[in-house]
């Protein structure tokens, strides 16, 4: 292949575990002239269980154009009962950011981003507060004020859909603290990340860090998850954890705790943008 026509792309791919199933997919590859870069793959069991691959390929397009490409990926998919998707490095995905009044987990994201860290496009951030907008406009970014809560929670989410329903592909809660209704969920259709300042599942819902000094525990974590209808209970991506004592009280523990939300949301996305995680059920596959 000439460099300047190479282009890389990420399979993800889930199935009932059967033999030769290394062999068979990436034989596909090789049938459309692809070059392996990397394969991971898991199995829950060698007999009855399943099968979850991550393939990064390169190929020409010149020989295979995405639609060819994805009609042979598809029969390979409906051959193997599989579920799949397939993102091209040139196809960054475009994210919206929700935050509220407390920023380091905002911060730390855009820094992450503007460092290159994050192979993603920042399409606006949204915020029921306006302590954002400055870092908006620092970092160039939309910035737009949507007052919300419980009394007009519906004409808030109203406007955030929007600005975000069909200019992002995924949307980031960072430490935005509103619930989204089901309704909200169901409408958006896309995934919806957020990061929890507690190690789920303990401690769900408000004030979590007062939960744990009140229980006396000697670790403290925090947790990045998939948003569902139900709350706290999405799948998890990443959780960080370190370990407190009983001398600190509840705002040592917040300021610890701000350092590990930072640390899971920013390693969530970086694993989610880079196509490394595979949502199934209540549990998520990230490979390294």
């Amino acid at each position: 292949m000439e460099r300047s026509s190479v282009e890389t792309a990420v399979l993800l791919i889930q199935c009932p575990d059967q033999r030769g199933l290394i062999a068979k997919i990436s034989g596909r590859v090789h049938g459309f002239e692809g070059n392996i870069v990397s394969l991971d793959q898991h199995s829950t069991a060698p007999e009855g269980g399943l099968f979850y691959m991550r393939l990064e390929f390169r190929f020409d397009p010149k020989l295979r154009d995405r639609a060819r490409l994805e009609a042979e990926l598809g029969a390979l998919a409906l051959e193997l009962s599989a579920r799949w998707t397939v993102r091209y490095a040139s196809q960054r995905p475009r994210c919206g950011v929700l935050v509220s009044s407390q920023l380091h987990c905002l911060l730390d994201l855009l820094y992450r981003h503007s460092a290159g860290e994050l192979p993603m496009d920042i399409a606006c951030i949204l915020s029921n507060h306006t302590a954002a907008e400055r870092w908006a406009l620092h970092y160039g970014l939309p910035f737009v004020h949507v007052p919300a809560n419980a009394a007009n929670r519906e004409a808030a989410e109203n406007e955030i859909l929007g600005r975000v329903g069909t200019s992002t592909d995924f949307l980031v809660l960072a430490r935005y603290m509103q619930i989204l209704s089901p309704e909200f969920l169901v409408r958006y259709g896309r995934d919806i990340i957020n990061i929890h300042h507690s190690f789920l599942p303990s401690f769900k819902g408000a004030n979590p860090y007062q939960q744990a000094y009140e229980r006396g525990v000697k670790v403290i974590g925090a947790t990045a998850h998939f948003v569902t209808g139900d709350l706290d209970e999405g799948p998890i991506i990443e959780q960080m954890v370190q370990r407190v004592s009983h001398r600190d009280d509840v705002d040592a523990l917040r300021r610890k705790g701000r350092d590990l939300e930072r640390m899971a949301l920013g390693h969530a996305l970086e694993a989610y943008t880079s196509q490394r995680v595979i949502r199934d059920g209540n549990k998520t596959i990230v490979f390294d």
